[in-house]
């Protein structure tokens, strides 16, 4: 079998900051592509540095809270953060340290048409600004 590609581009509305549950936007938008793989990977690339993706519970939104609530204590804001970048503002540098502990990106197994993820997991969109802009996501599948 020969190798496939497909790739596409989305644009996820602005959001709230916090950690937001995004797989059906993502299987919505890229859903005929993917339906041509049987077998295959989907890298899900997040094109900005003040938001991350991650991949975690899909169930219980309480671990979305959760996981906010960590970052924020983790990486601290305002008058008690000594952060040099503040050209965009307090919210700015912190966010740029979450994005980089959770990352800009996943990889996902394709079977048979589907994201190949488990029972309880899920793409999430981790919002770091307090004002977060639209987000644009690179989506590229390989695979026969």
């Amino acid at each position: 079998m020969a190798t496939k590609w497909a790739q596409k581009t989305i644009i996820l509305p602005a959001r709230k900051r916090g950690c937001h549950l995004i797989t059906s936007n993502v299987t919505k938008e890229i859903q005929s592509d993917l339906a041509q793989f049987k077998c295959g990977l989907a890298h899900i690339f997040l094109q900005h540095t003040s938001a991350s993706l991650t991949i975690n519970e899909n169930y219980d939104s309480d671990v979305l809270d959760d996981v906010e609530t960590f970052l924020n204590d983790t990486v601290p804001e305002g008058r008690k953060a000594r952060w040099k970048h503040v050209l965009e503002g307090p919210d700015d540098m912190p966010a740029h340290i979450k994005s980089s502990m959770f990352g800009c990106s996943v990889t996902i197994p394709i079977t048979d048409g589907r994201l190949n993820l488990g029972t309880w997991q899920g793409i999430w969109l981790c919002e770091h600004r307090d004002h977060g802009s639209a987000r644009k996501i690179v989506i590229t599948m390989q695979g026969a």
